[in-house]
């Protein structure tokens, strides 16, 4: 069983969102992926943006720089 580590969960409200968050990080080299919510976390579309906790900034400030908009941001255990 994989080890559960502190993550930076961003939900959106829309899969449109999470997909266009996906896309501009990987064009700006910011780190995390796409997972489906946890179920800790109840959210609009089911995805959402993952990264280490660390990430806060970058991921935040990539978000506001393309007018992607978040439903929640929080930190979990997953």
């Amino acid at each position: 069983m994989r080890k559960k580590e502190r993550k930076l969960i961003v939900t959106f409200h829309t899969t449109a969102d999470a997909m266009e968050m996906e896309s501009v990080c990987k064009r700006k080299n910011v780190p995390g992926r796409l997972i489906p919510v946890p179920q800790e976390i109840s959210a609009g579309c089911g995805l959402a943006w993952c990264a280490g906790p660390e990430c806060l900034e970058p991921v935040l400030s990539a978000l506001e720089r393309a007018g992607i908009a978040k439903e929640a941001v929080c930190e979990c255990m997953i």
